[in-house]
């Protein structure tokens, strides 16, 4: 179990890392902040480049932290709700990927998710500072309600701004 948990969070995080280094330098093919940030704002993720920039910071902190197994909560937590965020722009699509639907995100997401719940194993930061504190139901509770609330947030926000609905500044 201790390898498989180790494997799960390393690809997660090499993954994750791969998609904000797409965003914020335009890596692997990525379009950087200036092409993402023209995306994000189309999408109502405005102002552009901030936003595509803060999702590019929350993905590599999340594959940071999960890449060493360090507050696994709390990078699943945001892996997931960065992902519920990426895969609300394609709901209109439906799940699969080969339609341009949200499959992908969605996996990052529950990934994320269940690690949380499992908690990052033997050979992890969490492990060694924490002990097994932070491997419980409770945390991964805790980290999917974080997700999906900030995710339903931003998600929201967004649709707001696409629809040109007036917004309150206070």
């Amino acid at each position: 179990m201790e390898i498989g948990l180790l494997i799960l969070r390393l690809m997660l995080a090499a993954l994750l890392a791969g998609h904000a280094l797409q965003k914020l330098l335009g890596w692997f093919h990525g379009g950087g902040l200036v092409k993402m940030g023209t995306v994000f704002a189309a999408w109502g993720h405005r102002p552009g480049q901030m936003m595509a920039a803060i999702a590019g910071v929350s993905e590599l902190l999340a594959a940071t932290l999960l890449a060493v197994g360090f507050l696994t909560p709390l990078a699943s937590a945001i892996a997931a709700g960065t992902m519920f965020v990426a895969g609300s722009v394609s709901v209109s699509k439906g799940v699969w990927a080969t339609q341009g639907g949200y499959e992908l995100p969605l996996v990052y997401g529950l990934v994320a998710i269940a690690i949380a719940f499992t908690g990052s194993g033997r050979w992890s930061l969490d492990n060694a500072v924490f002990g097994g504190a932070l491997s419980s139901a409770g945390w991964g509770a805790a980290a999917a309600a974080v997700a999906v609330l900030s995710g339903l947030a931003v998600a929201t926000r967004a649709r707001i701004v696409r629809s040109g609905t007036p917004q309150s500044v206070s």
